[in-house]
């Protein structure tokens, strides 16, 4: 577990999306007003003896400068490996080797009741634990992530918790703790943290490849309510209804067409649009995958040869 430290320089006003009053990135923002920079706290998890330190992208997110404060009193430097915006993961590494390192735990084992523990820096006042349970899990449709498959916790996390390690008994990373739910910016016994099967997955990949590469084929799609399931005369809400197809993506090359519904991915239920996006995403660009579409009234089956996804840009 160590303390992240960031400067940031000041080149435009503040992102109104950090004052959202419900939910809140815990990026301990303590800008001085008139300066020309602004230092910002979080924390991080050691994940290799030589020196790979795992966090969220939104702590070290534009910052011109990231020191690292190690438990045995040390404060080096770190350099950003790679980052993830859409899952809001980052890795870090600094000089060093010989780090004790986290043992990673296992999401299958994990259950709604389990006793979890947060480790984070919060509000800078060194390092803190606080216990709690696991009040639910595969949590979605927050608006957190562009991938969301949260555990929630009631475990106390404050600003400055970003990016610590959400731990089980054992003393084993189950989660990476990444925002609360509040109205006030402290904690309310709502908190979210990224699976630790998630999150080691895409620390692997950005280590080797310095991002993370999902499939894509280029589709809007939008939930389907009983009012549109009785307009376009279907039997039920499951599904994700194509809204929009991308000129020349992968998708208008192989014949989806808008009003179509997604019923499956390569035989993988299709029950909403999240779901969807999280199927498609996993599947390798390049590979072909079978697309089980509602048109009309008939079922078909398309082969869909898939895309490399586009890198997301933060303003």
């Amino acid at each position: 577990m160590v303390h992240i430290y960031t400067t940031q320089e000041i080149k435009a006003a503040r992102n109104p999306l950090l004052d959202d009053p419900i939910f809140r990135h815990f990026f301990g923002d303590r800008s001085d007003g008139g300066s020309q920079k602004s230092a910002g706290l979080g924390s991080g998890v050691v994940v290799s003896a030589d020196g790979y330190i795992l966090t969220n992208f939104h702590v070290v997110e534009a910052a011109s400068e990231i020191e690292v404060a190690l438990n045995d009193g040390r404060t080096l430097k770190a350099q950003v490996v790679g980052s993830d915006p859409e899952s809001d993961l980052a890795v870090l590494k600094i000089k060093a080797d010989k780090l004790p390192a986290v043992t990673f735990g296992h999401m299958d084992s994990l259950r709604v009741g389990d006793v979890v523990l947060a480790i984070g820096n919060p509000f800078g006042v060194g390092q803190t634990t606080t216990m709690g349970i696991v009040s639910a899990l595969g949590r979605s449709h927050l608006g957190i992530n562009t991938f969301e498959n949260f555990i929630q916790t009631d475990a106390a996390i404050n600003p400055g918790n970003s990016g610590g390690a959400l731990i089980d008994t054992a003393g084993h990373l189950v989660g990476i703790n990444t925002a609360i739910y509040s109205r006030s910016g402290g904690s309310q016994g709502i908190g979210f943290a990224i699976p630790v099967s998630s999150a080691k997955a895409i620390m692997e990949q950005i280590i080797q490849n310095g991002r993370v590469i999902r499939g894509w084929v280029g589709v809007e799609a939008q939930e389907i309510t009983t009012e549109l399931a009785d307009s376009f005369g279907l039997p039920n809400n499951q599904g994700a209804l194509i809204a929009g197809v991308i000129q020349g993506s992968p998708a208008h090359q192989a014949g989806i067409k808008p009003g179509d519904v997604l019923l499956a991915v390569n035989g993988k239920e299709v029950k909403d649009p999240q779901i969807m996006l999280d199927l498609i995403a996993a599947l390798k660009p390049d590979e072909k995958a079978s697309f089980r579409l509602r048109r009309e009234r008939s079922s078909i089956e398309i082969p869909v040869k898939i895309g490399k996804r586009p890198t997301l840009k933060r303003q």
